[in-house]
């Protein structure tokens, strides 16, 4: 069986976030969705805010699972038994930070690859902070999210 994580912060799922999360389904049998606490993230969600968020939008892949764990992302990689992390990349710019990640996590477990998937054009912008930002100020953000997280959006304002 072919296990795959993909980690993030998820704060909150956008519509890039999901065509990464589309197109890892294909990939995998098994495609954990790993929400991450990040301690140096001020996230607007609670963790179990983004899994329930998440958990609503992904629900037409039954090959896709959405958790947290306190261990290191790839040692929750390692103890699922999955041998890739998917990373999506949007810009170069994201690519300096994604690299330094896979090969210190490369470090940590040699067993466990990171791969990379370049975003869609239409979600090369795209951000949760940008989203975000949208949203508390009352913006249009029908475009960048699903419906309930747009709800949810309007009901942290």
């Amino acid at each position: 069986m072919r296990i795959g994580v993909y980690p993030g912060t998820f704060d909150p799922v956008t519509n890039g976030h999901l065509d990464i999360i589309k197109r890892g389904a294909g990939l995998f049998d098994k495609l954990y969705i790993l929400v991450a606490n990040n301690i140096n993230k001020h996230t607007l969600f609670s963790v179990e805010e983004r899994i329930q968020l998440l958990k609503e939008a992904v629900v037409e892949w039954p090959n896709v699972e959405v958790v947290t764990s306190p261990l290191l992302t790839v040692e929750f990689a390692a103890s699922v038994g999955a041998k890739a992390m998917l990373r999506g990349l949007r810009m170069v710019s994201d690519f300096e930070y994604e690299l330094q990640m896979a090969t210190l996590n490369k470090n940590l477990n040699d067993q466990v690859e990171t791969i990379f998937i370049m975003s869609s054009h239409e979600y090369s912008f795209l951000s949760s902070s940008s989203v975000k930002e949208i949203a508390r100020f009352n913006g249009d953000v029908s475009h960048f999210v699903p419906k309930h997280v747009e709800l949810a959006l309007q009901k942290k304002r």
